[in-house]
């Protein structure tokens, strides 16, 4: 398997797929290998970079981070170190601030549990978590400074699009709280968590500010992770009067320091069933980029994508079926592809990572098949 593109030939991959440009080349990177490429070394995949392996282009994004993605930015972190130990696990205080129960010796590989968080009420955001969100601090004013430097050439060199990776807020205060007792904040302590949001605006829009100076924003995207397999994890109202105004205002004022009037595009992580809000996210911030479209949460890119033709779609190729056999690959491959292909707008992917279950020669059969489209 052979495929080769420049870094410019790439980015104007990307430009052509975010322009929605009909029967264009489909982008040849997928949504990672991080849960299988171990496996996969010991079970006999020749050795080589996953780019060679498998034919993936350069990225042809520049990114902006900075800003969290699954945890705050925090600075300093929090250290690390063991809380309790319970035996055969422990408790570990992680990097976020967050009690998480481990085997002992294992870090990785499968889903942490965790059992407390770093704020409970006022007084433990005040005093040690909001501390950490202050952007005025020589540290992180030197790497943003240093990472944006270095995306302005990459932009100048490649024609790259330039993406600002952003924790979403809710993924941001679910960090903060945890999932459980942030529901009940929205109701018992609003307060809090409109200081948590304002705190998550004045470090986003500062960041933001400075990697300005340097380059021109082409896209936000939001680590949100604010659906499950039944649809979002809060509701309308609640993203209404916690997150949206917070996010009108940051991207209002990107928009108002960019130097030119180019198109800036929104995407959204959602990791799950996002359909009953795209709606509100395209009308209230302006979103025009969905991602990963999980198929096992009743996501069809084929289905949505008729429905909301101006928006760009990433995913949406069911990982159950990479696991089942070339025969079952082909026939997803043939029902999705060639109707995305003439619609553009369109990155296919696996519906998240590529788990550990399917096989490196059925994987290297899908990244054939995506190539007959490239």
């Amino acid at each position: 398997m052979s495929f080769a593109a420049t870094p410019r030939e790439a980015a104007e991959k990307i430009w052509n797929t975010y322009r929605r440009v009909p029967e264009s080349g489909f982008i040849q990177r997928d949504f990672g290998l991080w849960m299988c490429i171990d496996a996969w070394r010991k079970d006999g995949l020749p050795e080589g970079s996953e780019a060679e392996l498998f034919s993936y282009e350069p990225s042809g994004k520049a990114d902006l981070r900075g800003l969290g993605w699954t945890e705050p930015a925090f600075e300093p972190e929090f250290p690390e170190r063991v809380l309790e130990d319970r035996g055969e696990t422990e408790i570990v205080q992680d990097r976020a601030g967050r009690g998480v129960l481990y085997f002992k010796g294992r870090r990785q590989g499968f889903m942490p549990e965790y059992v407390s968080h770093p704020v409970t009420d006022m007084r433990s955001w005040q005093e040690n978590v909001k501390p950490r969100l202050r952007f005025d601090l020589p540290e992180r004013i030197a790497a943003r400074k240093a990472e944006a430097g270095a995306v302005r050439d990459a932009r100048e060199k490649n024609g790259s699009l330039v993406c600002q990776n952003i924790i979403g807020g809710y993924m941001y205060l679910r960090s903060l709280l945890g999932p459980e007792a942030l529901l009940y904040a929205f109701y018992d302590m609003p307060e809090l968590i409109h200081d948590c949001m304002k705190s998550w605006f004045e470090l986003a829009d500062a960041v933001t500010a400075l990697h300005q100076e340097f380059v021109t924003i082409d896209e936000v995207f939001f680590g949100e992770d604010i659906c499950y397999n039944h649809g979002p994890l809060i509701s309308p109202d609640m993203i209404r009067e916690f997150l949206f105004p917070y996010y009108q205002q940051l991207l209002t004022n990107i928009r108002q320091r960019q130097p030119d009037h180019r198109d800036l595009y929104i995407q959204l992580d959602t990791d799950g069933d996002c359909r009953s809000i795209m709606d509100l996210y395209i009308s209230g911030i302006g979103c025009n980029v969905f991602s990963p479209f999980e198929v096992a949460s009743g996501s069809d890119v084929v289905a949505i994508g008729r429905e909301y033709p101006d928006i760009v779609l990433t995913g949406g190729f069911d990982k159950r079926i990479l696991a089942a056999g070339p025969e079952a690959i082909d026939r997803e491959v043939d029902r999705i592809f060639p109707v995305m292909f003439k619609r553009g707008g369109y990155w296919p992917t696996c519906d998240h990572g590529v788990p550990a279950e399917v096989n490196w020669r059925d994987y290297l059969h899908f990244r054939k098949r995506c190539l007959e489209f490239a």
